[in-house]
């Protein structure tokens, strides 16, 4: 969890150009476009599950972090407004963005304890149950998480607090 909000919030304070926020911004816009709460649910479940990697989930989740970071300066650098909002909070204050942290959290740390199994060359069978019931955990914490973020972009939405296309 710590490496995961520290890679994120070095991606947030990233110094973003205008070409780059625009060319995110162009992107999110396509990913988020009629997305409902179930696409936001696959979308967070195509990022963790190959977390689960052994080693390169590690590699993997890290730079996930670091560019959802870099995602959040884009947005701040096209909406100053965000700019205000502490990047962290996100994450540890916003229920769906715990949710995710700590179901990213499981994906990165099991794909470092499969690796280091392989490297001692332990016998793998005992991994595969724990292994298996954090990816139902993860599951469980996404979908639970994708609904939950949904539910509060369509209040916020109706409350007038955000605008954001496709939603």
């Amino acid at each position: 969890m710590g490496l995961f909000a520290t890679l994120f919030q070095i991606g947030s304070l990233s110094t973003v150009t205008e070409e780059e926020a625009d060319a995110f911004m162009a992107e999110f816009e396509k990913l988020v476009l009629d997305i409902d709460a179930f696409g936001i649910f696959t979308h967070n479940l195509t990022i963790a599950l190959p977390m689960f990697i052994p080693g390169f989930g590690v590699v993997w989740g890290l730079f996930s972090s670091w560019s959802t970071g870099f995602a959040f300066a884009s947005i701040a650098f096209t909406a100053p407004e965000i700019g205000e909002i502490p990047p962290l909070s996100i994450l540890f204050f916003s229920p769906f963005g715990l949710m995710e942290l700590v179901a990213y959290s499981f994906g990165i740390s099991r794909s470092f304890i499969l690796i280091r199994a392989i490297i001692k060359k332990f016998d793998l069978i005992p991994f595969i149950k724990p292994t298996l019931i954090e990816i139902g955990i993860v599951t469980g914490l996404l979908l639970a998480g994708g609904y939950l973020e949904f539910y509060m972009i369509e209040i916020a939405q109706k409350e007038g607090l955000i605008d954001m296309p496709g939603f």
